[in-house]
């Protein structure tokens, strides 16, 4: 009786210890550095959109049907619009009479300023028509939001971020179309504490407006970011600032939060999404995108249901959702298209990519005065992980692997003409770490990243048998790897006049 007994109490206990596992889920829901995250549902399913920056194709689009696990299905934009230099920031998904619009920042070819373009599409998955600029404002009006009220559309915006002046949340009405601003823009909200404002959701409830935004700093190792919300009885304010502000900030194991917008479950629960770093080695993961459950308090003042402090532990939307591990990233190259989870630096190279009989052919063509080399990259979705691929023809150009900042900062391991070489390039100054005979025609090159910067380097004539590569390389250098608004990305890298081919790539977390 002793042991049936105690066979129940184990059985009960783990299957308690099950239903605890599905009950929650583990934030980042998207792996990898999405910045400035918008979501929205159409029907029962959601789409998520985040910052591309730097990095081609433009604006990269998932889907999900619980809110944990998503799945990228392509890009806003897979050709840049003529009009725009760089800097493609803070999408934003807006549904309106069975259209989808996208409204995002972009810096102007024309004068280097950041403004708000829009661009529709019958799906949030189809192919977008660009309408060009839509809110053009002063040195800068970036982080587009758009709310409808009473059947009229409004805009806003964040302005004066690069004006010796307080930073504020403007809006505009917007044409019925969606495409153009009626009327003179209006002040929302001003941050008269210096404190940073930008990233706002705008919503109508209980008979209050609701701006919850971002504020402190955005980007890298020292940032602060934080959620804080303000409220109004008329859209046009003035807009109360919540005494317990920041309702949401960094926590123990997580640097900042903030920047997000906010979906709603089919029956009416809140979603907020933004993104956030985390501390120690994940923090070269980028900035994150992290889900967080928001209801509305009794005093109409809306709140966290895990509280203020940011955790990597949520509980799950729905009671039958089961989040996904995180999968290793395998392409062997027989796919007719590039996969969507590849990124190139777009300001420094026009990236050109052949796939033929599974292989994958990189070249390209530098830009003038500021590109060296073309670098086809992934995210990475783990602090520790191995890239491996198979350089599969041989000639004068440079084929093999590299950690990429930017063009003028970087790591590379690979081969040129008869030498298996090792370069630091470090605010556009080589350093050669290791110069080799090539051992052979063809090779296996491996790249081992711990602590999320930590690289090691080892080749092998067989895939099987490798031998490591050593090298001295100064901190200086790996922290040059990390730029202001983006982290390093491993991937494939080709310098010179000549192709360079390979036979497969993967990535797989350590």
């Amino acid at each position: 009786m002793k042991k049936l007994l105690t066979v129940l109490l184990c059985s009960a206990s783990a299957a308690m210890g099950l239903a605890q596992q599905q009950t929650y889920f583990t934030n980042p829901v998207i792996r990898g550095d999405v910045a400035d995250p918008s979501i929205m549902r159409i029907g029962e399913t959601y789409y998520a959109t985040g910052t591309s920056s730097e990095w081609a194709p433009y604006y990269p689009v998932f889907s999900s049907v619980d809110l944990v696990n998503w799945k990228q299905t392509g890009h806003v934009f897979d050709e840049k619009p003529d009009w725009i230099k760089s800097s493609f920031w803070a999408p934003e998904w807006f549904y309106h009479k069975g259209k989808v619009y996208v409204y995002y920042t972009a810096r102007k070819k024309s004068d280097n300023i950041s403004c708000i373009g829009v661009a529709v599409a019958d799906s949030p998955t189809g192919k977008f028509k660009d309408y060009g600029p839509v809110v053009e404002f002063g040195k800068e009006a970036i982080d587009a939001f758009v709310l409808e009220d009473n059947g009229q559309l409004y805009i806003t915006w964040k302005a004066y971020g690069l004006d010796d002046r307080p930073i504020e949340l403007l809006a505009s009405k917007l044409s019925s179309d969606g495409l153009h601003l009626e009327g003179e823009p209006f002040s929302l909200l001003r941050d008269d504490e210096r404190r940073g404002m930008e990233g706002q959701q705008w919503f109508k409830m209980n008979g209050y407006y609701y701006i919850i935004y971002a504020i402190n700093g955005c980007c890298g190792p020292g940032s602060d970011y934080a959620v804080a919300v303000a409220r109004s009885k008329k859209l046009a304010g003035p807009y109360e600032k919540y005494e317990g502000n920041p309702i949401l900030h960094g926590g123990k194991d997580i640097l900042s939060i903030g920047h997000g917008t906010m979906t709603t479950t089919p029956d009416g629960r809140m979603f907020y999404l933004c993104h956030a770093y985390s501390k120690d080695a994940d923090f070269y993961q980028g900035r994150q995108p992290h889900l967080q459950e928001l209801v509305m308090g009794e005093d109409n003042w809306p709140r966290f249901v895990t509280g203020e402090y940011a955790s990597f532990a949520q509980p799950m939307p729905f009671v039958d959702c089961v989040q996904e591990p995180i999968f290793d990233f395998t392409d062997d190259f027989t796919e007719t298209a590039l996969r969507p989870e590849w990124t190139w630096n777009y300001p420094y190279a026009d990236v050109k990519v052949d796939l033929k009989a599974g292989n994958l052919s990189l070249s390209g063509s530098p830009k003038p005065g500021v590109g060296t080399g073309n670098a086809l990259c992934l995210r990475p979705t783990t602090a520790d992980y191995t890239l491996e691929t198979a350089v599969a023809n041989q000639n004068d150009s440079w084929k093999g692997i590299v950690m990429y900042g930017d063009d003028k900062n970087l790591l590379t391991f690979g081969c040129e003409a008869d030498r298996l070489k090792l370069k630091a390039i470090q605010d556009g100054k080589e350093v050669m770490l290791s110069n080799i005979k090539l051992p052979a025609p063809s090779l296996y090159l491996r790249m081992k990243v711990t602590d999320g910067i930590h690289c090691s380097f080892a080749y092998s004539e067989d895939g099987s048998k490798w031998k490591e590569v050593e090298y001295d390389l100064p901190q200086s250098t790996l922290k040059s790897l990390v730029r202001w608004d983006r982290i390093s990305r491993p991937g494939l890298y080709q310098q010179g006049d000549k192709p360079a081919i390979y036979s497969y790539c993967w990535l797989k977390n350590n």
